[in-house]
C-alpha cells in the first residue's frame, strides 16, 4: 500500500517539453486543470500528497517519476538520459522532499543514465528497461544499489517504446497490462497479462494506488478490462501531457 505521493505543478514552459508526438503543444491552462484533477484522484486513494512548486527552467519537470526511484528501503536519485532533464534530478526542493521521508538516498553516477519511467516495481523486484534514456551502465548501477538494500532487479531489452512503463502497468495481484513489444516479452510470461492493442496503447500507462486504478480518459477498452478484474477505477484526463510523451505514472512518485 502506498502512503505518500510527490508531484510537481507544471510550469508555463511545459509547451516546450520534449516530444516525439505530433499532437501540438500542450495548453498550459488545461494542463494545470488536468494536474489538479490528477492530485484529486490520488487523494481519493488515501495517500498524502506533497505538491512541489513549478520549475520554470525545466519544461518536463512535472514528470517527477523519472528523477527518482522510491523503494521500501531507500530513494535513488537517477541521472536522466535526456540532457535537458539532467539537472532536474538535483533540484533542491525535490531532494528536501525525499529527505523528509527517507534516511537513505543513493545516486546514479556518470556515465550511467537512467530514468525511472523505465523501472517497474513488482514487490521487492524491479524490472529495468534498457532504452534510449536508460543505458546499460545506469541499469547496472541501479541493480547494484537495489541489491545492496536487499532488493533485486533485472534488465529488460526494448526497442520500440520510449520508456518501459509506456507499455506496461503492474496492477498488483499478478495482473499486468501489456502493450506493443511487451506482449511477447519472456520476462513477463508468469503474469496474468491483459493485452492492450496499439490503438489504445497510451491507455496501458495506468497506476495502481491502494486498490484503485487510475486510468487515462479516452481508452474505454482498457478501462473495461480493468473494471472486469474487479478494481475501482478513477478516470483522469491527461491529454495535454500526452502531447509531450507523458502519462499518468510519469506525473508522480508513489511510495
Amino acid at each position: 500500500m502506498f502512503k505518500n505521493v510527490i508531484v510537481r505543478i507544471p510550469s508555463p514552459s511545459i509547451s516546450e517539453g520534449i516530444t516525439s508526438a505530433d499532437e501540438g503543444k500542450p495548453i498550459y491552462e488545461k494542463a494545470l486543470v488536468q494536474h489538479e484533477n490528477y492530485v484529486s484522484a490520488l487523494t481519493k486513494t488515501g495517500v498524502n500528497v506533497t505538491v512541489l512548486a513549478p520549475a520554470n527552467d525545466f519544461p518536463d519537470a512535472c514528470f517527477v517519476e523519472d528523477v527518482a526511484l522510491c523503494t521500501s528501503k531507500c530513494a535513488i536519485i537517477t541521472r536522466p538520459g535526456a540532457l535537458s532533464r539532467r539537472e532536474e534530478a538535483a533540484l533542491p526542493d525535490m531532494l528536501e522532499a525525499l529527505k523528509r521521508f527517507y534516511d537513505t538516498i543513493e545516486y546514479i553516477k556518470e556515465p550511467g543514465t537512467i530514468e525511472a519511467g523505465d523501472i517497474m516495481m513488482v514487490g521487492d523486484h524491479f524490472y529495468i528497461g534498457e532504452s534510449a534514456r536508460t543505458n546499460a551502465e545506469g541499469a547496472r548501477q541501479m541493480i547494484d544499489i537495489l541489491e545492496k538494500h536487499g532488493l533485486s532487479g533485472q534488465v529488460v531489452q526494448m526497442s520500440e517504446m520510449l520508456h518501459l512503463k509506456t507499455g506496461l502497468a503492474y496492477l498488483e495481484n499478478n495482473n499486468l497490462l501489456v502493450a506493443g513489444e511487451f506482449k511477447t516479452a519472456p520476462e513477463f510470461e508468469k503474469f496474468n497479462r491483459i493485452e492492450v492493442e496499439m490503438d489504445e496503447a497510451y491507455g496501458a500507462n495506468c497506476i495502481w494506488v491502494n486498490d484503485y486504478v487510475i486510468v487515462p480518459e479516452g481508452y474505454p477498452t482498457v478501462q473495461s478490462k480493468i473494471e472486469a478484474l474487479g478494481y475501482q477505477v478513477i478516470v483522469v484526463d491527461t491529454s495535454e501531457y500526452r502531447k509531450i510523451d507523458g502519462g499518468l505514472s510519469c506525473l508522480s512518485l508513489r511510495f
